[in-house]
């Protein structure tokens, strides 16, 4: 895309934190603009402590940074919000493209905390004046802000990825009851059949037992979700909808959080392909197994969304879900 920096009295910069760094590079690369230059000093206890190298008095400035763990992917975001802040900001956004903590999104047995509460209150508390995010893992969380969000839907992207592969007897399947809203949104948009996977767990992060809803026979499948763990959940349910007859098994989700076991669970599953976006980076470790990925980029989605709520043009169209 061309960005054209209309007549504004407060300068657009953009910048990373460490680990979304890859990303913030191509979401400039589409913009036509240079990536804010920054540094973190790092102490020998572990704290550490950024710094904007440049002015941003007076600025817009993004922040892109997914809070996926470590805590300290969060930390450094806030400090970054405080910073800019006393710096003298006009405004600041939190570019979130993996917001962490999302599960936590209601008190649902006792004595447990509502975890994306509290990181809403620290963003709000560090200054932040508007947030950007994708794929909630609750929608509702939106509620727990009192300052703008955008939230965007990968769907933007991946139907249309979906679509060129050119499938045909296409089922859409959610891993479980909680997805059927998404999958049933993929199914609508590409004509497809639909197939709810139902599980219960043993406990957390372990499935017991899985059925499906739905006609599997001779199906070209696509699991949808937001993200994937441990890909117990995801690649149990491939295995399953193979022994009940499906044609092909390919898997989608738009954060690859990615831990534990799960590279080589979904190495051993029958996912033939698995589609993922760069919300979060996959492992640079050369010994995982990483040959049935395909990324898709959201960086030309964030820089759209970024440069239209700077010239504040409207974003209603992007959102397709």
């Amino acid at each position: 895309m061309s960005f054209v920096q209309e007549p504004h009295k407060h300068n657009l910069k953009i910048f990373a934190g460490r680990e979304s760094k890859y990303l913030a590079e191509k979401i400039c690369a589409s913009l036509g603009v240079e990536l804010g230059q920054s540094e973190l000093v790092q102490f020998s206890d572990g704290e550490f402590q950024p710094s904007y190298m440049e002015s941003v008095r007076g600025a817009m400035v993004y922040i892109v940074q997914s809070t996926f763990p470590p805590s300290d992917n969060l930390m450094e975001l806030l400090l970054m919000i405080d910073a800019a802040k006393r710096a003298s900001a006009h405004k600041v956004t939190a570019v979130i493209p993996y917001f962490g903590w999302a599960r936590q999104d209601r008190k649902d047995q006792p004595r447990v905390p509502i975890g994306a509460k509290v990181v809403a209150n620290l963003l709000m508390a560090a200054g932040c004046d508007r947030v950007m995010t994708m794929d909630l893992h609750a929608d509702q969380i939106q509620g727990f802000f009192d300052i703008p969000v955008d939230h965007l839907y990968a769907s933007t992207l991946l139907v249309k990825f979906i679509r060129d592969l050119n499938l045909d007897n296409l089922a859409i399947a959610s891993p479980d009851m909680g997805g059927a809203k998404r999958a049933n949104a993929y199914a609508k948009r590409l004509d497809a059949s639909m197939i709810i996977c139902h599980k219960s767990r043993a406990r957390a992060n372990v499935v017991g037992s899985m059925t499906a809803i739905g006609d599997v026979e001779d199906k070209n499948v696509i699991i949808v979700d937001d993200m994937v763990d441990t890909a117990g959940t995801i690649t149990t349910c491939a295995d399953m909808l193979m022994a009940k007859g499906a044609r092909s098994v390919r898997a989608l989700c738009t954060h690859p959080v990615l831990s534990g076991k799960a590279y080589e669970r979904i190495a051993d599953s029958a996912i033939e392909q698995f589609v993922i976006t760069d919300t979060i980076p996959l492992k640079e470790d050369p010994s995982v197994d990483k040959s049935k990925f395909t990324i898709v980029t959201v960086a030309d989605l964030f820089a759209d969304i970024i440069a239209k709520v700077y010239n504040f043009s409207p974003i209603s169209s992007t959102f397709i879900y």
